[in-house]
């Protein structure tokens, strides 16, 4: 017969073991160590880093929006844009683009900044800041999830011939004088900085800016083709689209895989 003093101590340890895996299950579901969890959400949230790898303080940012992606939260659209007016202090980032550098001016104009900086954030072109600020960040793409989208937006994407992506966009209720921007951009890229701030540093960016085309929205249809970069295929690479209006806040955005 078993006695009651050791029957009770058996049954203590079994009630401890399953409050403790319950409790266990529980702090795992709440994402600890994310800067960003699962929610239900009718919006969406449109990230702009305008970043360079010849500057010391981007990479923390590019490693805040990169979490963004690992998070793998519907909606979140996240866009690397490497500007290139740091190629001339040491390194050259063979991400950059002068027309990068240009949008980047665009929205300094549209917030009145003084000047342009990186790395910069900028979350559905109405809110910028800091782009390693990741209490900023997470503020901003919450704020983007929880509202409605001004209009909608569909895209798909296809194999044309040789290099040629071809792209078809489905705009609803866009509002005139806006425009439609189409982005095929880079999943992961690395790159091995040997000069300038970074030097011997291996960097890690996501969905990398490869080509950048905006078009005016005079229909509902939009249909073009964008080039897929020389070393790159098609699994390797995305498109994500969004409309803007004239004052750029972006109004609806969406994304697809390359087929």
């Amino acid at each position: 017969m078993v006695k009651p003093r050791i029957f009770f101590a058996v049954l203590f340890l079994l009630v401890l073991t399953v409050w403790a895996c319950n409790y266990c299950v529980a702090g795992r579901g709440k994402g600890h160590g994310s800067i960003f969890q699962q929610v239900s959400t009718p919006g969406f949230a449109l990230v702009e880093l305008f970043t360079s790898e010849g500057c010391s303080s981007c990479p923390p940012a590019d490693e805040a929006v990169a979490q963004l992606v690992k998070s793998a939260q519907k909606n979140i659209y996240v866009l690397g844009f490497h500007v290139d007016y740091w190629n001339s202090l040491g390194w050259r980032d063979a991400f950059s683009d002068a027309a990068y550098s240009a949008r980047q001016q665009q929205y300094g104009n549209a917030f009145r900044l003084n000047s342009v900086y990186t790395p910069q954030a900028v979350v559905n072109g109405k809110m910028q800041f800091t782009g390693s600020d990741t209490k900023r960040l997470k503020q901003a793409v919450e704020e983007g999830l929880a509202q409605q989208p001004a209009n909608t937006l569909e895209v798909s994407a296809k194999m044309g011939n040789g290099q040629t992506v071809m792209v078809d966009c489905q705009i609803g209720n866009a509002e005139k004088g806006g425009t439609i921007n189409l982005a095929l951009v880079q999943r992961n890229a690395k790159s091995n900085v040997v000069r300038g701030e970074n030097s011997g540093r291996v960097l890690a960016h996501v969905n990398v800016v490869r080509v950048f085309k905006t078009l005016n929205v005079a229909e509902a249809k939009v249909q073009t083709t964008l080039a897929l970069p020389p070393g790159v295929t098609a699994n390797d690479c995305k498109i994500i689209a969004f409309t803007q209006n004239a004052a750029l806040k972006v109004t609806a955005a969406a994304d697809a895989a390359i087929q």
